[in-house]
């Protein structure tokens, strides 16, 4: 085979390495902590389902999906910071951005300049595509906490208020979506699921 499609197959197998990184959500049976590579395909999945309550332009939404699928691949080196940890997300980005590059320079360069380039648009969250794909990314965690009884939440004793300003960004491209997640959190709140 070809050099191109052997430094692809070497992208491949360094990306399966998702799978072990675990996050702080658990899977909707509260059985055990999900996965990154859980966590892609499912955000993949919703933004494929609920493109059709986007209100104003719709995206592209095959940039979405690629987006979602490589968003998180820097956690590989970097690891999973949780969303509400203070001192964690100092230096997140940086630490993000050297995995990124390390990751995305296995590919070969015409590839991994792209996915770069998606990459960054997502942490950007400027354009339609990356609103969209960030707001599923924000929705995710809440549908997992809710169903589990605020599991993780109630074990890192976060705030209905920290929870409500993390997903003000879903009101961006999905506001319908937007308002039934507040609903959802009051509904948390009022269950002990969440911190007041």
């Amino acid at each position: 085979m070809n050099e191109r499609f052997l430094r692809q197959m070497d992208f491949i197998r360094e990306v399966d390495k998702l799978k072990h990184i675990v996050r702080r959500s658990y899977l909707t049976d509260g059985s055990r902590r999900e996965n990154d590579a859980e966590h892609t395909w499912h955000i993949a999945l919703m933004a494929s389902v609920l493109e059709e309550h986007i209100s104003g332009e719709r995206p592209d939404l095959l940039r979405v999906l690629r987006m979602l699928l490589i968003h998180d691949l820097v956690e590989i080196d970097a690891g999973d910071t949780f969303a509400y940890d203070v001192q964690g997300i100092v230096g997140k980005f940086d630490r993000e951005k050297e995995a990124a590059e390390r990751i995305f320079a296995i590919l070969p360069e015409d590839q991994g300049k792209e996915m770069m380039e998606l990459w960054l648009e997502f942490e950007e969250g400027t354009t339609t595509e990356a609103k969209f794909a960030i707001s599923m990314d924000r929705l995710q965690p809440l549908l997992h906490n809710y169903a589990t009884g605020g599991k993780a939440w109630l074990e890192h004793g976060v705030t209905s208020s920290q929870v409500l300003a993390r997903i003000d960004s879903i009101s961006v491209s999905v506001p319908e979506v937007a308002e039934w997640a507040r609903e959802l959190i009051l509904d948390a709140v009022r269950l002990g699921y969440l911190l007041p």
